[in-house]
């Protein structure tokens, strides 16, 4: 049976899907995660802070762009899990 959850922004920041400029991002859309995997960084004030996937699952989409503004509880993805 399919699952689709959301991955919501713990805090207010900056979204980052990559961990630094130079580098690959961490997930495309179609992409396998376990639970734990990171999906991209929150940064607020210099400090980076990781958004993980909460669940097993393929990355449906991404609800928003890298390095875009986000609010806390803002939906960034939607992941396909399956129970």
């Amino acid at each position: 049976m399919s699952n689709h959850q959301k991955i919501l922004a713990a805090i207010p920041g900056i979204f980052f899907r990559k961990p630094s400029p130079e580098e690959a991002v961490y997930v495309n859309e179609g992409d396998v995660v376990n639970e734990g995997d990171t999906i991209g960084l929150i940064e607020v004030m210099k400090t980076f802070y990781e958004v993980k996937a909460e669940s097993a699952g393929v990355i449906e989409s991404f609800l928003i762009s890298n390095e875009e503004i986000v609010e806390a509880g803002q939906e960034l993805a939607l992941l396909n899990g399956t129970k």
